[in-house]
């Protein structure tokens, strides 16, 4: 593992939570938004993510002396996480009664948009502390890379 593989995990996690933060603004922006471009209500989306690299596995391997995450060997290591994309959410449409509302049908329900405020705003924290553990390993990754060379000198 090279010295920089520590900051480049830690930026890739930064980018997928910075994209899952996008994501949940979004899903908050539209919260009440009944008629989309489609017609529809607004879908709730989900940011996917997958490993990048060979995984915790290869990186084992490598340590232990094997081929599959030696990095010295010119295998894989691991590489942090990506975003492999953004789906909708499979959750139906709330319908809320309310006749006096323009996209009311004739019963007087509105198709209201399967995005739940609360349940955002937790998400919201927990990608604001992922984010920050990830901002305090590339801090920490820098400062042994700072007294690494301090003892060189």
């Amino acid at each position: 593992m090279s010295f920089f593989d520590a900051i480049s995990i830690s930026a890739s996690g930064l980018t997928a939570e910075r994209t899952r933060m996008d994501v949940t603004s979004e899903n908050l922006a539209n919260a009440d938004t009944t008629n989309g471009a489609n017609g529809q209500p607004y879908q709730r989306q989900e940011v996917v993510l997958q490993q990048n690299g060979g995984g915790f596995s290869a990186a084992l391997s490598g340590a232990m002396g094997g081929v599959g995450g030696n990095p010295i060997a010119g295998g894989p290591v691991a590489g942090g996480v990506e975003v492999s994309g953004i789906v909708n959410d499979p959750t139906p449409d709330q319908s809320v009664y309310d006749p006096g509302n323009p996209a009311a049908n004739a019963q007087g329900y509105v198709k209201m948009p399967n995005v739940n405020p609360v349940n955002e705003m937790v998400d919201m924290i927990d990608e604001s502390r992922a984010y920050q553990s990830d901002v305090t390993a590339m801090t920490t990754a820098k400062q042994m890379f700072e007294k690494t060379l301090d003892l060189l000198k």
